[in-house]
């Protein structure tokens, strides 16, 4: 396969039995002809702090920098407490440091997660596409992604077991791919 696009995922819990993280592989999985998922991992930042600014980690710079080398980033998230992982906060904390380097400046995002509830991961990514509207991404409003999970539903290798879940999540990535090759043809014709 060649590839023509690059997107990056967040997976915005570090538990090792994550069904977010199932969704992942899923998403992986389903994705189109050229276009590659790579995960930009977020579980070996430290709690961010100012104290960093002027001595940025090694650990920051290599995930700040795994955002620039993507075309888009979809970012798919539990809801802990009806909002966002803490880890994943931390980690989108570390996107806007230093000062006035923010990475998602500009960046199509999608968003989308997964939890056993009926309302799915809803009250989490409302709030994080409050956080995403004030970093400036370039965020993907439909499809949204709330996915109930049900036993069986992603197999550990990654696999979806419902025909209609895996055609949404085909026309999701689908759609993600469009909003990045619009907002990748309007900074063509800007700098042109």
């Amino acid at each position: 396969m060649t590839v023509t696009r690059t997107i990056g995922y967040i997976v915005g819990s570090i538990s090792s039995t994550s069904i977010n993280r199932r969704l992942a592989r899923v998403l992986e999985n389903l994705a189109p002809e050229g276009i590659e998922l790579v995960e930009i991992p977020i579980k070996d930042l430290p709690f961010y702090s100012p104290d960093y600014d002027a001595d940025f980690p090694q650990v920051a710079r290599d995930f700040k920098q795994a955002i620039a080398d993507v075309d888009g980033v979809i970012v798919i998230t539990p809801e802990y407490s009806r909002s966002i992982p803490g880890v994943l906060k931390n980690a989108l904390d570390w996107s806007t440091r230093p000062y006035g380097e923010m990475s998602f400046f500009g960046k199509p995002t999608a968003v989308i997660g997964t939890s056993g509830s009926g309302v799915a991961t809803a009250a989490a990514q409302q709030h994080l596409r409050a956080i995403l509207g004030h970093f400036n991404a370039v965020t993907m409003g439909q499809p949204e992604g709330f996915i109930q999970d049900r036993p069986g539903l992603f197999t550990e290798d990654g696999q979806v077991t419902d025909d209609s879940t895996a055609g949404f999540l085909v026309g999701y990535l689908e759609a993600f791919n469009g909003l990045i090759a619009r907002v990748q043809h309007s900074a063509e014709l800007v700098s042109a």
